[in-house]
């Protein structure tokens, strides 16, 4: 009767609605064997849905807890004693009939007062042949549990993450040879060494995320991996820790990727000093959303070693053919082009490009334009609101080639028709040899869609359909 009263328990709603509704006879189904049974539980979405079944038959009463997955979230619980509960006798009943736990995701809310509970359950589930392990604890970072010795050697693991949790110095004793996808979120590290030694110990990892927040003991951020084809890295501040933030110094921090076959990259740290790509020949599509301080109102790059730093690390990514810049990339090169004019380099291999772009740098494009010869695909996000006044025209000395030789499709996004917006269709529209379409994306807000049926409306896009186009075969289509 323990399991029975355990699922009455936690979610007493489901059990009695389930029990009204149960058969006298046992069906077809329940005389299947228990691993089978086990495995078609194991489809349900959640551990919840698969302690509901327990109330089908005596048959099933059990059968739950052979399950080779387990999903649940702390905040399905009446509180945390009763989530420890569960997770606890899950694991003990699991260990006695020596059934095999595949996949593990937890989400765990803790408070001050609670007892360790985390680096137990990890290394009871370590030894088994566990292949996907999602932990994710809403704590605050002075209270990380630590990742127990028995995880670095888990030899079967190959999907692995971690959510602020505090990683030890293990170095000489990491060996997860199956992992494939590695993410970790909001973690405290022992060192430097520690986590380089953690990514480059994984020999067929493909996948890495790597989301950092201020304080976490790292000072340089190595990546070094022979197998990796995708990375995203990130860094930020803390925000209810109780950490204080006015002792972080810059001086010193940095990033460094060495991944031969590395093919996507998205980068949103701003607050590492330096910045090192190398090897890079295999990457092919690039987002960047925060890289040299953009955030910093006093940033700047008159510093000649930060400039030659910038340069490169342009240069690096310089042969993808697929690339996102933000509105604080677009904003950052377009104060500091005319310190440095080539700071940015030719992207010849680049085919399709997506810009966010505020309204004091439009006239920036052009610029970035010419910088992309061979550029095939377009996407502007108009980064700002209904503009007073009227709007300026986009002048520069000279076509950009990928005008005249290669762009095909251009869409405008966030477009209302407005004089700034209708500046930018117009530039293209008067300035493309070879365009096929311009799409014009009025999917916004009510008030702003309502702009077409008003005179100005439909006057403005009028002529915007009059003008003259070097390509006969432009179409411009209202999305």
């Amino acid at each position: 009767m323990e399991e029975e009263l355990f699922c009455d328990h936690i979610w007493p709603e489901d059990y009695f609605f389930t029990k009204r509704y149960s058969r006298r006879r046992e069906d077809a189904i329940s005389k299947l064997p228990d691993s089978l049974l086990s495995q078609i539980l194991s489809h349900l979405p959640t551990t919840k849905e698969a302690v509901r079944t327990s109330v089908l038959s005596k048959r099933w009463k059990s059968l739950y807890l052979l399950i080779p997955s387990l999903v649940l979230n702390a905040n399905e619980f009446p509180n945390h004693n009763s989530f420890v509960s569960f997770i606890d006798k899950f694991l003990a009943f699991s260990k006695e009939q020596n059934s095999i736990l595949h996949k593990l995701k937890l989400s765990v809310k803790k408070n001050v007062n609670d007892p360790p509970c985390v680096t137990r359950w990890l290394d009871s589930v370590s030894s088994s042949k566990l292949n996907h392990l999602d932990v994710e604890c809403l704590v605050n970072r002075k209270l990380l549990e630590a990742i127990p010795r028995s995880l670095y050697v888990c030899h079967t693991l190959v999907y692995l993450r971690l959510h602020r949790v505090s990683l030890g110095e293990f170095v000489d004793s990491v060996s997860l040879p199956c992992l494939k996808t590695l993410v970790l979120e909001h973690n405290v590290y022992a060192n430097d060494v520690t986590l380089e030694s953690f990514i480059s110990s994984c020999p067929v990892l493909e996948d890495l995320s790597i989301a950092r927040m201020v304080p976490d003991n790292i000072k340089f951020l190595r990546v070094c991996s022979k197998s990796l084809t995708s990375l995203h890295i990130d860094y930020l501040f803390g925000e209810d820790d109780d950490f204080d933030d006015k002792g972080f110094g810059r001086d010193g921090t940095g990033v460094f990727i060495d991944a031969p076959r590395l093919e996507y990259l998205k980068f949103e740290d701003d607050l590492s000093d330096s910045k090192v790509i190398t090897n890079s020949g295999s990457l092919t599509n690039v987002n960047i959303v925060y890289v040299f301080g953009e955030n910093d109102d006093t940033a700047d790059v008159i510093d000649l070693p930060k400039r030659d730093m910038i340069r490169n690390f342009f240069t690096s990514i310089s042969g993808v053919t697929d690339m996102k810049l933000s509105a604080h990339i677009v904003e950052f090169l377009h104060y500091n082009n005319e310190f440095d004019p080539m700071l940015l380099p030719k992207f010849c291999n680049l085919s399709r490009l997506k810009l966010k772009v505020p309204k004091s740098c439009l006239k920036m494009l052009p610029t970035l334009l010419e910088r992309c010869p061979n550029l095939n695909s377009l996407v502007l996000v108009l980064d700002f609101y209904k503009s007073n006044g009227k709007a300026r025209k986009i002048r520069a000395s000279s076509v950009p080639r990928c005008l005249q030789s290669s762009l095909e499709h251009v869409e405008i996004k966030r477009f209302n028709g407005e004089a700034a917006r209708m500046e930018v269709a117009r530039y293209f529209v008067e300035n493309s040899m070879v365009l096929k379409k311009l799409v014009l994306d009025i999917g916004c807000s009510t008030m702003e869609k309502g702009f077409y049926i008003t005179e100005q409306g439909f006057s403005m896009f009028r002529d915007l359909l009059a003008l003259p186009r070097p390509s006969s075969a432009c179409q411009i289509i209202l999305k």
